[in-house]
């Protein structure tokens, strides 16, 4: 059992900072696949809480310290670059494409910036993380016995 929750750590980790890293690196470390998907939602989490709560203390304190305002030519390009997105499917679908295409923490300060109340961005990206982290596991391992050669095993 300590052997497992150990092996879980660098599940947790690498989930925090991207997603898929989780289910290969369980699969890579033969870990049962619940405790692969527990870890991964886990470090996805972690991610979210963190930025969640501490996000706008990131971006006012640690960015204008070591990142000053400089002249820029179009200070809304970033903003525009997101607004369609946000603007179409809202805080649901930024949470449900984190995990695929954005990281845990990319996806996170996108769903602060929509404004929407703490609590929820919590519960969307857990349903996300979820949903993803037992799509994910389970292709990867089903795939990995398939597609690993013998000479590997």
């Amino acid at each position: 059992m300590a052997e497992e929750i150990l092996k879980a750590i660098p599940v947790f980790l690498s989930s925090a900072l991207k997603f898929i890293l989780g289910p290969l690196e369980g699969y890579g470390l033969k870990l049962h696949f619940v405790t692969t998907v527990l870890a991964t939602i886990g470090g996805m989490m972690i991610s979210v809480v963190a930025f969640t709560f501490f996000g706008d203390w990131l971006r006012h304190v640690l960015l204008k310290r070591f990142f000053h305002s400089k002249d820029q030519e179009n200070p809304n390009k970033k903003k525009n670059r997101f607004s369609g997105f946000i603007a179409k499917y809202g805080l649901g679908g930024v949470a449900f494409l984190t995990p695929v295409f954005l990281t845990p923490i990319g996806g996170t300060i996108i769903a602060v910036s929509l404004g929407k109340p703490k609590n929820k961005i919590l519960l969307f990206m857990l349903i996300s993380a979820v949903f993803w982290a037992i799509v994910f596991t389970a292709i990867v391992y089903l795939l990995g016995r398939l597609a690993v050669p013998e000479i590997l095993k």
